[in-house]
């Protein structure tokens, strides 16, 4: 790599001693700063108990105000959660929902965010799929899918078998302009593509840290548009949620001025700490050079892949592409090459019968071909 920048991160790394890693899709391998942090923590927790409490709590602070500078939000619009999944569910089930009422998914999603929304089928809301073929969702599928009763929109940025990448401002505004909230799950592009909430007025926003943003699994955000935050009731009150956090004593259910409200409780410190460090390791990087250089180093496997005779099913159109690249090798067993691409110390995975490759802002250009060489 010739950018400073991106070889500073990958000497934090150490997974690149032993793989060249390809399934950031599934999950991120942690740089050497979280898991110190992490292994900090631990020790700290060891040996003086709650001493040192306040400089771990403040870890989710770090986490809140990079969230918040990541996607150009304020604080209050942050909240730290432990997934996609709670993320989703406290949406799906803070809404005022009515009998009759719809959501309108596409029906490739993840399971995170389609199984929130069948859930409420027992409260007489209706869940209207739209089929998306290897994800490739119509935008104007999703509008005809869309009345007056529809009430959430919800979409992934980037579908997690082929890497579809959709615009969340036309989802944004078809959701709308049907008077509608929308929702975006967020995981499989929030840390290396960019994304102004400025600029796209999404309503709620979902992600965990274990893909792109390489931190472990159990912390994630929550993104909730101020003027939205009273349109969400808040789920799991606890002590935490109220503006008298902190004092036990009181009996006060005033609610936090602010997304923190959706928190609850306890944090799972070792995960946000864990997850603070990494994104500060990411933070340097401009969030449109993230993506810059991503989409360069798919760009280079899906160009070798398909002169290797593979078959890529990921639609490579520059306003789709992803650092998702999901293909087929050469002799159509896509689990036996999975298995041979490990023992060459290759890791990729395989979603519905296909290999998944997903290399991260470090992966070099040498992994990239190193890759294509083994499949073919």
């Amino acid at each position: 790599m010739t950018d400073d920048a991106f070889a500073a991160l990958r000497t934090q790394m150490p997974v690149t001693e032993r793989y060249a890693y390809f399934d950031h899709a599934a999950v991120g391998p942690l740089p050497a700063p979280a898991a110190a942090a992490m292994a900090e923590y631990a020790a700290d927790f060891r040996d003086h108990g709650d001493v040192h409490w306040p400089k771990w709590r403040a870890q989710t602070e770090r986490c809140r105000d990079r969230f918040a500078e990541l996607l150009n939000a304020a604080e209050g619009e942050i909240a730290v959660v432990r997934n996609t999944t709670e993320g989703i569910g406290l949406v799906a089930e803070g809404i005022d929902w009515r009998e009759g009422d719809n959501v309108v998914v596409p029906a490739s999603e993840f399971p995170s965010n389609l199984l929130p929304w069948r859930n409420l089928q027992s409260r007489g809301v209706q869940v209207r799929e739209v089929e998306a073929l290897d994800e490739r969702l119509d935008p104007a599928k999703v509008r005809d899918a869309c009345d007056g009763r529809t009430r959430v929109v919800a979409a992934s940025w980037v579908g997690y078998a082929t890497g579809w990448r959709n615009d969340p401002a036309d989802l944004c505004q078809i959701a709308h302009d049907a008077g509608a909230f929308f929702l975006l799950d967020a995981i499989q592009g929030l840390g290396v593509l960019p994304l102004d909430v400025r600029e796209v007025p999404i309503d709620f926003l979902c992600a965990d840290g274990h893909k792109w943003l390489l931190g472990p699994e159990g912390a994630g955000v929550l993104y909730v548009r101020e003027d939205r935050r009273n349109d969400l009731r808040p789920l799991l009150v606890g002590w935490n949620s109220v503006s008298t956090a902190g004092a036990f004593g009181s009996k006060d259910l005033t609610l936090k001025d602010a997304a923190e409200r959706y928190e609850g409780g306890t944090y799972a410190a070792a995960c946000v700490a864990g997850l603070a460090a990494s994104l500060d390791l990411l933070a340097p990087i401009p969030p449109a050079r993230r993506g810059e250089r991503l989409l360069a180093l798919t760009d280079r496997l899906v160009d070798g892949l398909t002169e290797a005779a593979c078959t890529v099913a990921s639609n490579h159109r520059y306003d789709r592409r992803s650092g998702i690249v999901a293909f087929t090798p050469p002799d159509g067993d896509s689990a036996g090459c999975e298995k041979r691409l490990l023992a060459e110390g290759i890791v990729v995975r395989v979603r519905h019968d296909r290999v998944r490759a997903a290399p991260h802002l470090y992966t070099s250009e040498a992994e990239v071909d190193r890759l294509i060489a083994a499949v073919s």
